[in-house]
């Protein structure tokens, strides 16, 4: 495990992670012997615009019962969850931090969706799956702790089929400048590692990927996050969200989040893009 990977390893892993997700949803009120999709909502999209930029891309690539999707950088599931209920598909997750795959697998048997989803502990730069196993790689703001982009989009590439599509919804280096710290994926510059969309795109059409999908969201998910912190100054932190997964930084890390899309500094881009060669 490279030094960028053990940094962000530590900076997402916690101990007890399910345990604390599910007491969280006692005090919500929630039975956790019946949990539903929609339980899960404040924590299964971890990314900015929330479950909203999971449906807008999982419309695009029309997925069925037909196809095996690859979740790079899972989290706790909820996108693989998502798809897989909303979709039909089979769906694998594959994450660097053993708590997160860990509390997937255990939310993922609480919903009864174990036969159709599960979870890999591994790292994103050498994908424990054979080539062309995937029909679809999906990812939603994993990237940013990875620093070899060459090897990880190269690894996608080889483990879809000819013709399979790889989806993202990403944050990416925006044109204002360095990001302020602490975020969401890191608590300071040392593990993190974006890459500008110029460049990104350039990078996928030289592994063979021709571009279906390209649109900056950066506008739209600033609004959304004004609209998250506004929320979180007038209530306060709800027992389930942000800063259950990272402790501590959240607060900064949400303040800077919003700075940071405001002042340009990070940019908010998904894409569909199918492998031609």
């Amino acid at each position: 495990m490279s030094d960028i990977e053990r940094a962000t390893a530590k900076h997402y892993g916690q101990r007890n992670l399910g345990e604390t997700i599910l007491a969280a949803l006692r005090r919500m009120g929630k039975d956790v012997d019946a949990l539903t999709p929609e339980d899960l909502a404040p924590i299964d999209a971890f990314h900015v615009r929330g479950r909203a930029a999971t449906e807008e891309l999982a419309r695009f690539c029309t997925l069925g019962p037909e196809h095996h999707v690859l979740d790079v950088g899972c989290g706790l599931g909820g996108s693989a969850r998502y798809l897989a209920l909303q979709c039909g598909c089979r769906a694998t997750g594959l994450d660097l931090t053993p708590e997160y795959v860990q509390a997937a697998q255990m939310l993922t048997a609480r919903l009864r969706l174990d036969e159709r989803v599960d979870f890999r502990v591994g790292s994103a730069l050498e994908m424990p799956f054979d080539d062309g196993a995937f029909d679809v790689v999906w990812s939603e703001h994993a990237q940013m702790n990875i620093a070899d982009k060459p090897q990880l989009y190269g690894e996608i590439h080889r483990v879809l089929k000819t013709s399979g599509r790889f989806a993202f919804h990403d944050i990416l280096q925006g044109a204002g400048g360095e990001p302020h710290f602490p975020v969401p994926w890191a608590a300071d510059a040392s593990h993190s590692a974006l890459i500008g969309p110029a460049d990104f795109r350039r990078l996928l059409t030289s592994l063979g990927f021709d571009v279906k999908l390209w649109e900056d969201k950066t506008v739209v998910g600033r609004d959304w996050f004004r609209g998250r912190v506004a929320a979180l100054r007038e209530k306060g932190p709800p027992p389930l969200g942000f800063h259950t997964l990272i402790g501590s930084i959240a607060p900064k890390a949400v303040g800077n989040t919003l700075r940071n899309l405001e002042e340009n500094r990070i940019a908010l881009v998904q894409g569909v893009l199918e492998k031609v060669r």
